[in-house]
């Protein structure tokens, strides 16, 4: 059933022939408006086209779910698999079709579609259109052919569309549209709809543990740090430049977006700003998202790789992290404090769980014994995340409720599978979850905790068989802990680092002697179940601690943060998780006192229907999502009459919280901001009222100046004849052959085997861009490139293109060395140009200059010959045909050994190939014909010497 705002966004969609662009708040059912107007789509009215990019996959699978769920035909997507004939049929027989905008650009242009036929298109992704974009292409060719046809954008990330300037209205000009639809959350009719029969919301704000709450103040004051930094470049506006709008991925492409027309000129500091910031944005996220050994690792891995590039590491509040990263996991003791501690433990009968059993701990005990130098060993912490209980608990809540209710209430709940849903934000944290409420959290920690501490061993033996070889140490060995240079060595900070890494290693070693003993014999179960009773304990004394944050939350509260989610596979899960849920519990408590209802754990990374397939009656909200929050408010205005309860999980006073308010704010803003510009936007229509796209033809005039014009017969304008350019299939994946028709050409899609774009029959041109660019070089395919469009065609080109935000180098003219090396750019450019002294190297700003680059080599020239440059270097299975230019007509070995014979150049080893038709007979020739051959008789004579020299021999 479609909510009442959505029958009006339909019925606004269809009163406008032309069609309209739709601006929705996120998670507000997008697939289900595109759906109905699917389902009402009739094929009488023509073939309706949908356009895919990668990002709308998962779009896609929503609006084909949606479609099927009201037992409607769902539509097919037409890929480039299906021959010619096929697709025409296809275009021609007014169902609804998914399609790429490379395929349907291609088949536009070759003309395979009877565009009169077109109802209208769907464009599933408007925030991530341009001028520029084939999505833009496409519209201006379909209103072109046939102005009836409507086009229907759509977006649900308001913040995309108000970045950059005027880009909304830039949009619906590309597209032809005239209308611009906005549904904010706080739009009146939506706002009623979802809060008419709210569901039960119970807020819990969980108080973070002191150590995060120093790790997220030593974060926050660094990334202040480095914003500091950052503002004394003044080059960047200092209003983005806020530690709030760094919680967000959009903060990077802000701050690139300024830097990136300087960011050759930028020193390497403030580069790595830009990437410190980022780094720092995830060690926020990661805080709050995963246990406190896997932040340890990660912390690991950043020490590493960024030692000694990385600006943050030095900031004055980074070593608070790694310590009290540390602290949460393990701190270190004195081995004369374990052994007082050992002998007060064993004289009181009472047993030591310093290592979880007690294995450990005389393996723990044994091995710093025997290595006395240390002096300390590793006493295990290992906290856990606060937010473990407090889902547990409402598990337990949750189980007694159900219990409570009446038969005829459970039964109701039966149909609904009785399923609790636990919304994680990624895989990795629902599988461990779901390990947390299966077994003990402790023994998810120690399991953690042993992984960590093993790969430390592998790391150390991978390590060992190398610095065996080496009689003399040449370095620091860091792993190993050992310090060969004597005045560190007496140092007092690196000896505690070596102390604390030799603890390390013996700690790891003892688990792994105890791992090999449990494989055999048994190990001592009462330690675990001593554990698995103390957290009961701990449980039952938080339990009413934990009741005084919970309070119920007013209606405007339900909103959350803005990412995208996902299911694993719905059903089989389901049907999993309403089995495995009690039996889990179970096993997590032999006694069976507590049971836990069925559970499914759901990740917040795709875009799948999970409410419509499971039907929850309550959902745990772990990671607060912005979409996903809508997602439950559509869910539950569908059906006012099912009981729902959701629980919101936050860490008091954190980032979690800061995130998520921040992303309403930011939403909220960026629909007050597209509501002033509808205000004031300006769409210019023609005589008919049809709305004129900013990319059609007549914006750009012929080449010639009006100066130039009234020079010839009064003003009098010439014929201008239609140029045409070969592109290559592959590049329909960039926005230069859109400039290109922009600028009048008409264009060719053909599949070249030489070449990205024919000019002219001896003009040949390969794209590169900067990334291209540097790929090709580095795997050697650039050198086939050139190779094959010097054999082929006259004047063979290397167009570099750059981005038009972007700076116009490769690299600052300081960074530039004198001498070639391999690994320079600027050397490879010069090694690929002294090797073949033909080709032609083209610098393009951006994709306009490109245009005009091309309609300048083009003047005077002949047009490409469309069959000759298919033709081209493509195999044939007739073997060599007369004067044809596929591969077999060419000996290249032979052309090759031609080419590097003395007083044999570039100027005349065509027409050397010309007169003879074999290397043999070249060398029969006499020098009179060969000058005469040749251009010259120095360079014959030179050639007739090599060729009869006599080989030196002994005797």
């Amino acid at each position: 059933m479609a909510l009442k705002f959505h029958q009006q966004i339909i019925s606004d969609l269809l009163e406008d022939s032309n069609g309209g662009l739709v601006i929705l708040s996120s998670g507000l059912s997008l697939a289900k408006l595109i759906a109905s107007l699917l389902i009402l789509h009739s094929p009488s009215q023509g073939t309706l086209l949908l356009l895919l990019s990668p990002a709308s996959q998962s779009l896609k699978s929503r609006i084909l779910h949606q479609i099927s769920s009201l037992d409607s035909p769902p539509p097919t997507e037409i890929t480039s698999d299906l021959p010619a004939n096929q697709r025409h049929s296809l275009y021609s027989s007014g169902n609804p079709f998914f399609i790429t905008p490379r395929i349907l650009i291609v088949d536009l242009l070759t003309q395979r579609i009877p565009v009169s036929s077109l109802a209208g298109i769907f464009i599933l992704n408007a925030h991530s259109l341009s001028e520029t974009s084939t999505e833009a292409f496409i519209v201006r060719i379909v209103k072109t052919l046939n102005a009836s046809a409507y086009v229907r954008a759509f977006s649900d990330r308001p913040q995309a569309m108000v970045s950059g300037f005027a880009k909304t209205e830039r949009t619906m000009r590309a597209l032809f549209l005239r209308r611009l639809h906005l549904w904010p959350r706080f739009q009146l009719d939506v706002s009623q709809e979802l809060e008419r029969e709210p569901p039960e919301v119970v807020d819990i704000r969980v108080s973070m543990s002191s150590y995060m709450v120093g790790i997220q103040k030593a974060i926050i004051q660094v990334m202040d740090a480095c914003l500091k930094e950052m503002r004394k470049t003044n080059k960047v506006d200092v209003d983005d430049l806020t530690v709030e709008s760094g919680l967000f991925k959009s903060f990077d492409e802000i701050v690139r977006r300024q830097l990136d027309p300087i960011w050759h000129t930028l020193g390497k500091r403030t580069r790595q700003l830009v990437s410190d910031l980022k780094t720092l944005r995830k060690l926020l996220d990661y805080l709050v998202r995963y246990d406190a050994v896997s932040f340890l690792k990660f912390l690991d891995t950043l020490r590493v790789a960024e030692s000694y590039r990385s600006v943050w590491l030095f900031a004055e509040s980074s070593y608070k992290i790694f310590d009290f990263a540390k602290k949460r996991v393990y701190r270190l003791i004195k081995v004369s404090e374990v052994k007082s501690k050992e002998h007060v433990k064993n004289t009181s009968g009472k047993k030591r769980k310093l290592k979880g059993d007690n294995t450990s701990a005389e393996a723990v005990g044994g091995a710093t014994a025997t290595n006395g130098d240390t002096g300390v060993v590793i006493e295990e912490v290992l906290e856990e995340a606060p937010k473990w209980k407090v889902l547990r608990e409402i598990l337990l809540e949750t189980q007694e409720e159900r219990e409570k209710q009446t038969l005829s209430e459970l039964d109701n709940i039966s149909d609904n599978n009785g399923i609790v849903l636990v919304a994680c934000k990624d895989e990795r944290s629902c599988m461990q979850l779901e390990d947390c409420i299966t077994n003990n959290p402790q023994k998810v920690m120690r399991e953690e905790w042993e992984m960590y501490l093993l790969s430390k061993i592998e790391i150390r033996n991978v390590q060992t068989p190398q610095k065996k070889k080496q009689k003399t140490p040449k370095g620091f060995g860091i792993l190993d802990g050992v310090v060969p240079v004597t005045t560190i060595q007496s140092s007092e900070g690196s000896s505690v680092c070596r102390q604390e890494h030799e603890a390390l290693m013996v700690a790891a070693s003892s688990i792994r002697k105890l791992g090999k003993t449990t494989a055999s014999g048994n190990n001592n179960p009462e330690a675990q179940v001593d554990k698995a009773s103390s957290t009961k304990g701990k449980a039952k004394k938080e339990s009413s601690s934990l009741r005084r944050p919970i309070r119920s939350c007013s209606k405007k509260k339900r909103n959350s943060e803005p990412e995208i989610v996902t299911g694993s596979e719905n059903e089989e899960k389901v049907s999993e998780a309403s089995t495995s849920g009690p039996r889990e519990t179970s096993d997590a408590h032999p006694d069976g006192a507590k049971k836990l209802p069925p559970v499914h754990f759901y990740a917040l990374e795709s875009d799948q229907p999970i409410l419509d397939v499971l039907k929850p009656f309550v959902i745990i909200v772990y990671h607060p999502d912005m979409g996903f929050v809508r997602e439950i408010e559509v869910y539950k205005a569908e059906n006012p009459l099912k009981k729902l309860k959701i629980y919101f999980l936050f860490y008091d006073e954190s980032t979690e919280v800061q995130k998520f308010e921040a992303s309403i704010r930011r939403e909220n803003g960026a629909f007050e901001s597209l509501i002033r510009q509808k205000s004031s936007m300006m769409i210019p229509v023609d005589q008919d009222g049809l709305c004129i796209g900013s990319n059609s033809s007549t914006d750009y005039p012929a080449s010639s100046t009006q100066n130039s014009l009234t020079r010839k017969a009064g003003g009098r304008k010439e014929i201008e004849k239609e140029t045409q350019v070969i592109v290559d299939m592959r590049e329909f994946m960039s926005s230069l052959p859109n400039v290109l028709h922009q600028k009048g050409m008409k264009i060719i899609p053909v599949t070249l085997e030489v070449g990205d774009y024919i000019l002219s029959p001896s003009i040949c041109v390969e794209r590169k861009s900067i990334q291209d660019l540097f790929q090709s070089f580095t795997s050697g395919r650039l050198f086939h490139q050139v190779e094959m469009m010097s054999r082929y065609y006259r004047i063979p080109v290397l167009l570099i293109e750059f981005s038009q935000d972007k700076s116009f180098s490769f690299q600052s003219a300081n960074d530039i060395s004198d001498d070639v090396t391999p690994y320079n750019i600027i050397s490879k450019l010069s090694l690929l140009v002294l090797h073949f002294p033909r080709l032609r190297i083209l610098w393009s700003r951006s994709l306009h200059a490109t245009a005009e680059i091309f309609t300048t080599l083009k003047s005077n020239q002949d047009e490409p010959d469309e069959t000759r440059a298919i033709r081209v270097g493509v195999p044939s299975e007739e073997g060599i045909i007369e004067n044809d230019i596929r591969a077999e007509n060419y000996n290249t070995s032979a052309v090759e050994f031609l080419r590097r014979l003395p007083g044999v150049s570039d100027a005349n080893y065509r027409s050397i190939m010309e007169k003879c038709k074999s290397l043999s007979e070249l060398a029969s020739l006499p020098v009179e014909e060969l000058a005469e051959i040749m251009g010259g008789h120095k360079v014959a004579k030179s050639l007739r010497e090599f060729l009869d020299a006599k080989y030196p021999t002994l005797l």
